[in-house]
């Protein structure tokens, strides 16, 4: 390994990036490992319908050669670990769209060939380049099968499924995959990608947006709808040491679901009667939430107050988005806060839920 290993910047102190996307220098890379009825086929996932204007990754850091940024080691290495003193990466990559592919098999196989590809590039070039396991959510038993091949790698450290989804996450027809996850003993995780396209859902309750900005806007909507679905058909109840990590649409509508829930529950609880505790004890056990995109309030000490209403001292983690276009800064980021909730926030959250220094 060419690690340097972990050192911690003195700016931002110990920290643990949860979402890196590592990306893909051409489609190659992947059809590699396709099995050969899919070769001539290659690489091919639903085109964006909705195009920033500026671009999704960042131009300022990609390789001389031209190539993205993000795909090689190396360039992580240089623009993000070392310039700001990461210790941890978790890789989310840049394939999560197989899963509104209505080719099952063939999404499932996608799904396999980028783990291998994660694996021997990846994974093999520095010890500070931690996994997420990704699964074709369209196809569940091939998802439980990759979660057991590729999960006892030890430097996976969860399984990795996009946001968007043919219906709510918590049916049981999704169920073999939190079994084996629960079994290999790593967490779910949730990443939005190409919201609308191929067989997937709206991007949001009202319908199609017409641009790229109201649709960015709503990509919350992903992960209340998703949590909603968990919560209300009994996934926390039915796997209570299954964690859950939703990255990439905020954090702020946390609180209100919390409270929502639990209202709800109150009156309502003969309709899931698997939760034998209020909805907010299941989210502050069992679920976690990256800080990229950072809201910007008008008045800082109102976040403060979004933090202590969500207990993120147990339950938010640092994330850059590194390459993105909108990506945050590490040093930068986040607000000024007291400095035993900064540790949990950028470090020691996610340390205790990927199991880092074991």
């Amino acid at each position: 390994m060419s690690s340097q290993g972990p050192k911690g910047a003195e700016a931002v102190g110990l920290t643990i990036d949860t979402d890196v996307h590592q990306t893909r220098a051409s489609d190659e890379e992947i059809e590699q490992y396709l099995p050969k009825r899919y070769q001539s086929i290659g690489v091919e996932l639903p085109g964006r319908m909705y195009n920033n204007p500026g671009g999704v990754l960042r131009e300022d850091v990609q390789n001389e050669d031209g190539t993205p940024a993000g795909s090689t080691p190396e360039n992580i290495q240089t623009h993000l670990f070392d310039k700001f003193g990461i210790d941890y990466g978790i890789l989310t990559g840049d394939i999560l769209s197989l899963s509104v592919l209505p080719n099952r098999d063939y999404a499932h196989e996608l799904a396999r060939a980028y783990n291998e590809l994660l694996v021997d590039k990846w994974l093999s070039a520095d010890e500070r380049f931690l996994g997420s396991v990704v699964v074709a959510p369209q196809n569940p038993k091939g998802a439980a099968e990759l979660i057991r091949e590729y999960g006892s790698h030890p430097q996976n450290k969860q399984v990795l499924m996009n946001s968007v989804s043919r219906g709510g996450y918590g049916h049981p027809y999704y169920w073999p995959i939190y079994e084996a996850a629960e079994e290999m003993d790593l967490p779910m995780a949730l990443h939005p990608s190409n919201q609308g396209a191929g067989m997937s859902e709206p991007p949001n309750a009202v319908g199609y947006p017409s641009n790229y900005f109201a649709r960015h806007n709503a990509m919350p909507m992903l992960h209340i709808g998703q949590l909603n679905s968990l919560m209300s058909e009994g996934v926390f109840a039915e796997f209570p040491t299954l964690d859950w990590v939703f990255i990439e649409c905020g954090f702020t509508w946390v609180p209100m679901m919390m409270w929502r829930m639990d209202k709800d529950w109150k009156g309502l609880r003969q309709q899931v009667p698997w939760l034998k505790k209020a909805p907010s004890k299941y989210i502050i056990e069992n679920t976690y939430y990256t800080t990229q995109p950072i809201a910007e309030p008008e008045r800082p000490e109102q976040l403060e107050q979004i933090f202590e209403m969500m207990h993120a001292d147990k339950t938010l983690m640092f994330s850059s988005d590194y390459p993105h276009w909108d990506n945050d800064h590490p040093e930068y980021g986040l607000p000024k806060m007291s400095e035993s909730l900064r540790k949990r926030i950028m470090y020691e959250n996610a340390e205790e839920l990927y199991k880092v220094s074991e």
